[in-house]
């Protein structure tokens, strides 16, 4: 009898990494795949990506939209009250055995609610993880608790998560599977890419840029924090700068404004996207001079692109990073000097070297089998706390 393994995706950076997965899943004739698709996915002011799981291939087998009614948190809390209410009713029409859930979204702690009421077993991906400028270093590690089989990208993470009574058979560090796609997805080349993006890379150097909120920052708005960091790309003309919209937490709206505003201040040197979707991201990455910004995949993926890292602000304090992320402060200055840094000579060699602390050759293997062991002991008995030796 094959087992139902449903997948959870919310945006289009959680579906980049989750896709490989389900892809090397859904030829196990043991597994029944499933795909219910919510939040960004079926929005069409964030490039309505559901198309992207589509047009790889995917059937979605059950819709959550959550409209977010507004750029405050709470409209995000009502967003989860409708996530939580659509995944009731997708949960009990799927029927799944187990849900696979990435990460750490306000949304996603909905969906591992309504899983852990309904008696789902969860599987998670990147627990154990710190991001101390934003709430959602609170959620992943509630996620975790939730969770019964835990899929983490480093040894240290792994030994948090057991550290908060986990089972130790039941995490496994598998590194990270955004790393994994740096070095399994066939790239488009410079000419081909920009074409689509309208970029000579023959001729300009390019930075790559995303700036979410930093939900925990009591000091400053994301808006001003934006601000900031325009001023500092102000000063590199000469860098071509390829900005994707930031995600949709509390005050996410305020930022999609004022790229707006810049990007047509500078249509010579600006380009603002939506998405760019996993190929073209990866492809981006290696082409790029900097990433700048404050989203996990400049700690994560970038550093085996071979490109450094300009880590802004504290919404990613306390992952462990390679050599080759220059974390910064929030100020015009102190974001100018780390990009003049980012883009020596000296820290473009650094990168190149490509040590990524997240890096594991076997990852989409470990996590694959690891996966399907669980699914053929279901079903799993509650679990227990486990307690560090004294």
């Amino acid at each position: 009898m094959k087992r139902k393994l449903c997948f959870i995706t919310s945006t289009r950076a959680d579906w980049g990494l989750l896709m490989p997965l389900a892809k090397a899943l859904r030829q196990d004739r043991d597994i029944e795949l499933q795909i219910v698709a919510a939040n960004i996915h079926l929005d069409p002011a964030y490039g309505m990506t559901v198309d992207e799981i589509t047009n790889a291939g995917f059937d979605i087998d059950a819709r959550v939209p959550m409209a977010v009614c507004g750029d405050d948190e709470a409209s995000r809390v009502k967003a989860m009250a409708l996530c939580l209410d659509g995944m009731a009713e997708a949960f009990g029409q799927l029927k799944p055995d187990a849900a696979v859930i990435l990460g750490d979204r306000y949304e996603m702690l909905a969906v591992a609610s309504a899983a852990t009421v309904m008696r789902i077993p969860i599987i998670h991906i990147a627990g154990g993880e710190i991001s101390e400028g934003a709430v959602d270093d609170a959620i992943r590690h509630a996620i975790s608790k939730l969770s019964t089989l835990h899929l983490t990208a480093t040894e240290p993470y792994r030994q948090r998560v057991i550290q908060m009574g986990e089972e130790p058979a039941r995490v496994i560090n598998t590194g990270a599977i955004g790393v994994w796609n740096a070095f399994n997805t066939p790239l488009l080349d410079a000419e081909e890419l920009g074409e689509q993006l309208g970029i000579d890379f023959g001729e300009q150097k390019v930075a790559v840029v995303t700036y979410h909120p930093a939900t925990n920052d009591s000091i400053a708005t994301p808006g001003e924090r934006v601000a900031a960091m325009l001023e500092a790309l102000d000063k590199y003309p000469e860098l071509c700068t390829v900005i994707t919209y930031p995600n949709n937490d509390a005050h996410g709206a305020a930022i999609i404004r004022l790229l707006e505003a810049y990007r047509d201040a500078h249509p010579d040197r600006v380009r603002l996207v939506r998405s760019l979707g996993m190929v073209r991201y990866q492809s981006l990455l290696k082409l790029a001079s900097a990433v700048i910004g404050n989203s996990s995949s400049g700690i994560v993926e970038a550093p085996s692109a071979g490109v450094p890292t300009v880590d802004i602000g504290i919404r990613q304090r306390g992952r462990i990073a390679a050599p080759s992320v220059i974390h910064c402060g929030d100020s015009a200055d102190e974001i100018s000097s780390a990009i003049a840094k980012a883009l020596s000579p000296d820290m473009q060699a650094v990168a190149k070297e490509r040590k990524n602390p997240y890096y594991q050759p076997d990852t989409l293997s470990r996590m694959a089998e690891s996966v399907r062991h669980f699914m053929a002991s279901l079903p799993v008995e509650p679990k227990k706390f486990y307690d560090l030796p004294s």
